[in-house]
């Protein structure tokens, strides 16, 4: 299982908890045939396939389940590990969002005023 990127069991860790590739593609922020090949190469370095392909909907072989909870129990050791972030960080000014607007009787920047 060396040979498993950790983007890989991401990609079927999303898939499996929401049993819609789609949907599943959006909450990890890639495009669905990403994540479908994604699933599809980890079944191939696997050896064995993760969904019932055959079925109508979206469901998860034997094999399949086994390995989300193997995730899942890995995710939960790694958060339990893991410590806990500084809070805060540098602060940054707001730069704005371009020009101002125009208000009406106000002088144009820019413009010299008409002479009479």
């Amino acid at each position: 299982m060396d040979a498993v990127s950790s983007e890989q069991m991401e990609h079927f860790v999303a898939a499996a908890s929401e049993l819609h590739f789609a949907h599943a593609a959006k909450s990890v922020g890639v495009a669905r045939s990403t994540l479908v090949s994604s699933i599809k190469r980890l079944e191939a370095d696997l050896g064995y396939p993760l969904f019932d392909y055959t079925a109508e909907a979206t469901t998860l072989t034997d094999a399949g389940v086994a390995l989300l909870a193997q995730a899942n129990a890995d995710v939960a050791r790694s958060a339990a590990n893991a410590s806990p972030r500084p809070a805060g960080g540098k602060a940054k000014a707001s730069k704005g969002k371009g020009r101002a607007p125009a208000v009406k009787g106000a002088p144009r920047v820019g413009k010299r005023r008409q002479s009479r």
